[in-house]
C-alpha cells in the first residue's frame, strides 16, 4: 500500500504539533505551580479536590514531582497525632528547599486537608494521619504513590528531607530554621541588659539580690537531687509517659510497671519523693534538731524519723524486688558463722 508524500508530511505535522500542544500543556502546569508556590510564605501549594485533578492526575509522565502532606484540621487536637507540629516541619522542609533551589521546578511541596477534600484522600487511599505521600512524574495511579514511612518523622524535617533526597535524587540542603529570637528582640534585650548593669552591680554590692538569699540554694538543691534520683531526664530523653491505660481496662490507669524494660514517669517521681524524703530527715536530724535544746523533742523526733525512714527503705526496696525480682541478702562475716 503506496501512501503520497502529502499525506505523511501531513501526519508528520500533526504529530508535531500534538507533541508541541503537550509541551505546552506541561509548561503551564508547571508555572502554574510556580505561580501558587511564590504565594505561600513556605512554598507549600495547598491542594483542593479540584486542583489535585488538575495537576496530579494530569498525564503521565509529569515534568515534575510532588510530596504532599495530607492533614486534618479536626484531628489537630489529638496530641499522639502530632498533627499541627509535623505541619509546620513540612513547611519548614520546603522552604528549606525552595531557598536552595529557588528555580527548581522538578519537585514542588503541597498540603490536602480532609474536610475540603475528602475525595482525594479517597483517591490515594489515606486512611491514617500522619501521611505524606510523594507523587513521581510516572505515576499514573495516586494511590500508586510513594508513602513515606512513619520513622521518616522521627527527626521530624531533617528525616523528611533524607526521605525526599533518597527518592528524587534532589539536594534539599541544610534545614532552615527560624531564629527563637529576632534582631529587633535582641536589640532590646541588649539594651535592657546595658541598663540594667549599674543597678544589678549596686544591687551585688549591698547583698540585696535573690542570690544572697540561702533559701533560694536549698531549694535549687532539693530539686536537683529530686530530679537526679526520680531519673527525670530519662523521662525527657526517652519521652517516658506518666503513665499508661489498663489494656484490660480502658477506664483504669496504670502508674507502676511490674519489668525492668520500662519505667513510668509516675513511679520513678514516687521512688524520687522517697529518697528525697529521707535525705531530708538526715538533714533536720544533722542540722536543725541538734539546736534543740529540749533532751524529750530529741529522742521523739529521732523516734519519728527512724520509723518513717524504715518506712521509706522498706517501700523503695518492695518496689525494686516487685519490679525488677532482686531482693536484698544479709551476709555475714564467715567469722560469725
Amino acid at each position: 500500500m503506496a501512501f503520497s508524500p502529502l499525506l505523511l508530511l501531513a501526519v508528520a505535522a500533526a504529530a508535531a504539533a500534538a507533541v508541541s500542544f503537550a509541551s505546552a500543556g506541561a509548561d503551564d502546569l508547571v508555572a502554574e505551580m510556580q505561580s501558587l508556590r511564590s504565594r505561600s510564605p513556605s512554598g507549600v501549594i495547598h491542594l483542593t479536590d479540584t486542583s489535585v485533578t488538575r495537576f496530579l492526575a494530569a498525564p503521565v509522565p509529569r515534568p515534575y514531582s510532588v510530596l504532599v502532606f495530607f492533614d486534618a484540621a479536626s484531628l489537630h487536637s489529638k496530641t499522639d497525632l502530632h498533627l499541627p507540629q509535623l505541619r509546620r516541619e513540612f513547611a519548614l522542609l520546603s522552604a528549606s528547599f525552595l531557598a536552595h533551589n529557588p528555580a527548581s521546578a522538578d519537585l514542588f511541596f503541597a498540603d490536602i486537608e480532609f474536610s475540603e477534600s475528602p475525595h482525594s484522600f479517597t483517591q490515594f487511599g489515606v486512611n491514617s494521619l500522619p501521611h505524606v505521600r510523594l507523587v513521581r512524574p510516572e505515576h499514573s495511579r495516586l494511590a500508586g504513590s510513594e508513602q513515606m514511612d512513619q520513622s521518616h518523622f522521627s527527626r521530624l524535617a531533617d528525616s523528611m528531607a533524607e526521605f525526599v533526597e533518597s527518592r528524587t535524587g534532589l539536594e534539599v540542603g541544610p534545614i532552615v530554621r527560624p531564629p527563637l529570637i529576632s534582631r529587633n528582640q535582641i536589640i532590646l534585650l541588649v539594651i535592657l541588659f546595658l541598663v540594667s548593669i549599674p543597678f544589678a552591680i549596686k544591687r551585688i554590692m549591698e547583698g540585696g539580690t535573690i542570690l544572697h538569699d540561702p533559701r533560694l540554694w536549698m531549694s535549687g538543691a532539693l530539686f536537683v537531687y529530686f530530679f537526679s534520683v526520680s531519673g527525670g531526664m530519662h523521662g525527657i530523653i526517652r519521652h517516658t509517659p506518666m503513665f499508661l491505660t489498663d489494656r484490660s481496662d480502658p477506664n483504669k490507669l496504670v502508674f507502676f510497671y511490674q519489668g525492668s524494660g520500662m519505667q513510668l514517669g509516675a513511679e520513678g517521681f514516687a521512688v524520687g519523693f522517697l529518697y528525697t524524703l529521707v535525705g531530708l530527715m538526715i538533714a533536720i536530724v544533722t542540722h536543725l534538731l541538734v539546736r534543740v535544746e529540749s533532751l524529750q523533742t530529741q529522742r521523739f523526733a529521732m523516734l519519728a524519723v527512724m520509723v518513717v525512714g524504715w518506712w521509706a527503705v522498706r517501700k523503695v526496696i518492695y518496689l525494686d524486688n516487685w519490679k525488677t525480682g532482686y531482693s536484698i541478702h544479709t551476709f555475714w562475716p564467715s567469722s560469725w558463722k
